[in-house]
């Protein structure tokens, strides 16, 4: 029996067609024209008139902002140039009015323009006033570093008959340790031992016996219920960050809080401000202070315990008229050895 082995037939070889390759380079000729081609650029976006605007100036990282929803970082946060800073001779911390346009929707495929360049936040277009003055006298104010520190000259009256609850704290303020304009002080207390309540006397006295003083009260890293308490008390003006926030953030509203009251202090005006707590401060100090930096006992960076003292020091009562006032709480006996190194260091200033 024969076997008969089979095999396909192999496939005819194909020849390349000639006929296709100038083919395929008119496709890739067509395609460059098609790139080459200058597209015609769409209509620009309408931009709408300027609006009003009215913010605290926060001048951070080379950038400066007009802070809207009070001294926090919010979303409708208006762009100012570095000309602008130096036209109107603005300084961290002024309330500044104007006008602002709103942002650049963005670039569009046939607009190359870098003018076109989408923006994040709406740029002042034109500013109005500074703290509540013509903008001209901007650049003539005194700087708060220049101004002559005196000794405290005139006394805040703390008594307060018309309070509830804390009649007697202001009276035995003002019998122990009297407080005058310019002056800086500790309140010391262990937790939960009611300084925050010593707090709310002295706002509700100074708001009553001398309504010509400005009253900041600034609260760090407090809860939020605590604030909307103090909020709905207090009668003054309230900045706050609540513990559920970082530590930049605790520290740029204290900054810009107290360079707020700088701001008007130039302008011959009596602030008062009160601090909860000066030892949270330094925490959040301490957390934003660089892993290189040389560490105390405590666990505490040296470059923590500056800005806190600087803040204390900006306390005085200035020659000539306008004066601040710096009450500030610290805990003690928390069992942490970081706080006591923060109260030591501040218990002489």
């Amino acid at each position: 029996m024969t076997a008969i082995i089979t095999q396909p037939a192999a496939p005819p070889r194909t020849t390349k067609n000639p006929s296709q390759r100038p083919r395929r380079k008119q496709t890739q000729a067509a395609g460059q024209a098609s790139k080459a081609r200058p597209q015609s650029p769409e209509a620009p976006v309408q931009q709408g008139p300027p609006e009003p605007v009215s913010g605290l100036l926060d001048i951070t990282g080379g950038q400066a902002f007009l802070r809207r929803s009070g001294y926090q970082r919010g979303p409708d946060d208006v762009l100012l140039t570095q000309a602008q800073v130096q036209q109107y001779g603005l300084r961290h911390g002024d309330a500044v009015d104007g006008t602002a346009r709103a942002p650049r929707a963005g670039q569009t495929p046939g607009n190359r323009d870098s003018r076109a360049r989408r923006e994040k936040y709406p740029l002042l277009a034109s500013v109005t006033a500074v703290n509540g003055t013509d903008p001209g006298l901007a650049a003539q104010r005194p700087e708060f570093a220049k101004l002559t520190p005196l000794y405290p000259q005139e006394r805040l009256r703390l008594e307060n008959g018309s309070a509830q609850g804390h009649a007697a704290t202001g009276r035995i303020i003002d019998l122990v340790t009297p407080v005058g304009k310019g002056q800086r002080g500790l309140i010391v207390s262990p937790p939960k031992a009611g300084k925050t309540m010593v707090l709310q006397a002295i706002a509700d006295a100074v708001a009553a016996n001398h309504p010509e003083v400005h009253l900041m009260m600034l609260l760090v890293g407090e809860r939020p219920e605590e604030v909307t308490d103090l909020r709905r008390s207090v009668h003054g003006e309230v900045v706050y960050s609540t513990f559920d926030q970082s530590a930049e953030e605790h520290i740029q509203v204290a900054e810009l809080a107290i360079e707020r009251a700088k701001r008007l202090v130039e302008m011959g005006r009596d602030v008062v401000v009160l601090l909860d707590s000066i030892t949270r401060l330094g925490r959040a100090y301490n957390l934003a202070a660089p892993s290189s930096s040389r560490i105390l006992q405590g666990g505490v960076a040296v470059g923590a315990l500056y800005p806190p003292r600087k803040f204390l020091g900006a306390a005085r009562n200035v020659e000539g008229g306008g004066s601040l006032t710096l009450l500030c709480t610290a805990l003690v006996e928390t069992g942490s050895r970081m706080d006591d190194v923060f109260f030591e260091e501040f218990k002489g200033t």
